[in-house]
C-alpha cells in the first residue's frame, strides 16, 4: 500500500508543479537589478506558474505561491564558471534544494529583507537552511496533495487559509513556507506574530505570539512589518524620465536626448494607433 501511495503521491506532485499552459506573467525587474539588489537573507517571494500557485494564492488571497532565501556565497563563488546556487527553497518533488537566482528571472518577484539582523545571525539563518538541504517530502500524503486538484474550491474566504491547515502534510509545508520560516524562527526572529489584546488575558498592553512554523506562507513575508519590501528597479539611479511609453504624448526634443547608457523602457498598451506607433519610433530612432 505504501509504494503505491507514493507512486500516486508522485504523480499528482509533477501534475501539479507544472507550469499552467496560460502563463502570461512578466518579470517587473530586469535581472541585473534583480541580481544587484538582493542581499544575503532576503526572502525572494515568487507569484508563480504552476498549478498548485493557483490555489495558494487563491486561498492565502495574495499574489505569492512561492518563496526562496538568498545565501549569496555561502556555497558557490559567485564569479565560478557555472552559475552560482544562490537560493535556497523547498520543493515539492525535489525537497530541499539549492538553485540560480537565474531560475526566477523570468518570474514576477519580490524581495522581501529583514531588518535588524547582525550578519552573524544572517549567517546562522543560512547555516540552518543549508544543513537541511537533500531533505525529502512524503507525498504518501495523497489528500494534502490532492486538495490542490481544485484551485478556487467554492468557500467562504475567512476560511480559505484553514483550508490550507487542515489535515496539512509534507507536502504543504514544502508548498508553503516552513523552512524559511523554521529558519528565521531559529534565531528568534518575528516574521508575523499572532497579536492576542491584553484585556483578554489579563494585561494592560497586546501581547505576541510566536506561531507555529507550519502555518506560515509566502504572503507573511510580505505582510510582515519586520521585512522591508525591496524594489530592485528603484534601488539605484531611478530616473522616470527614461521610461518612454507607447502612445504617451511626444516628449520635447531636449526631453529626448537621453544619455545612451541610460535605461531606456518602452511599454506597449493594448491597442496602439499604428501611425502614433510609427512616429514615436521614427522619432525616437533621431
Amino acid at each position: 500500500m505504501r509504494p503505491m501511495l507514493e507512486n500516486v503521491g508522485s504523480m499528482l506532485a509533477e501534475y501539479l508543479s507544472a507550469a499552467r499552459d496560460d502563463n502570461t506573467f512578466v518579470a517587473t525587474s530586469s535581472p541585473e537589478k534583480l541580481a544587484s539588489s538582493i542581499k544575503k537573507g532576503d526572502v525572494l517571494l515568487v507569484e508563480g506558474t504552476s498549478r498548485v500557485s493557483t490555489a495558494i494564492k487563491y486561498l492565502t488571497q495574495s499574489t505569492w505561491s512561492h518563496a526562496a532565501v538568498y545565501i549569496g556565497d555561502s556555497m558557490d563563488l559567485l564569479d565560478q564558471p557555472d552559475e552560482a546556487r544562490t537560493l535556497i527553497e523547498a520543493d515539492i518533488i525535489e525537497g530541499v534544494r539549492a538553485i540560480p537566482l537565474s531560475t526566477y528571472y523570468d518570474q514576477h518577484t519580490r524581495i522581501c529583507r529583514p531588518a535588524g539582523l547582525s550578519g552573524h545571525e544572517i549567517d546562522d539563518v543560512i547555516k540552518y537552511l543549508v544543513s537541511r538541504l537533500g531533505d525529502q517530502y512524503d507525498r504518501k500524503n495523497i489528500f494534502d496533495l490532492a486538495r490542490y486538484l481544485f484551485p478556487t474550491p467554492p468557500i467562504p474566504t475567512r476560511w480559505r487559509r484553514q483550508l490550507l491547515q487542515l489535515g496539512s502534510g509534507d507536502p504543504t509545508r514544502a508548498i508553503c513556507s516552513s523552512l524559511i520560516a523554521e529558519a528565521f524562527q531559529s534565531v528568534h526572529y518575528p516574521i508575523l506574530p499572532s497579536v492576542v489584546n491584553g484585556e483578554e488575558i489579563g494585561q494592560r498592553e497586546r501581547m505576541l505570539y510566536s506561531r507555529h512554523s507550519s502555518l506560515f506562507t509566502p504572503r507573511d513575508f510580505d505582510v510582515s512589518p519586520y521585512f522591508k519590501v525591496i524594489k530592485p528597479m528603484l534601488e539605484k539611479s531611478f530616473n522616470y524620465h527614461n521610461i518612454v511609453c507607447w502612445g504617451d504624448p511626444l516628449p520635447s526634443s531636449n526631453a529626448l536626448a537621453i544619455e545612451s547608457e541610460k535605461e531606456s523602457v518602452i511599454i506597449a498598451p493594448v491597442s496602439v494607433d499604428s501611425s502614433t506607433v510609427n512616429s514615436s519610433s521614427k522619432t525616437l530612432s533621431n
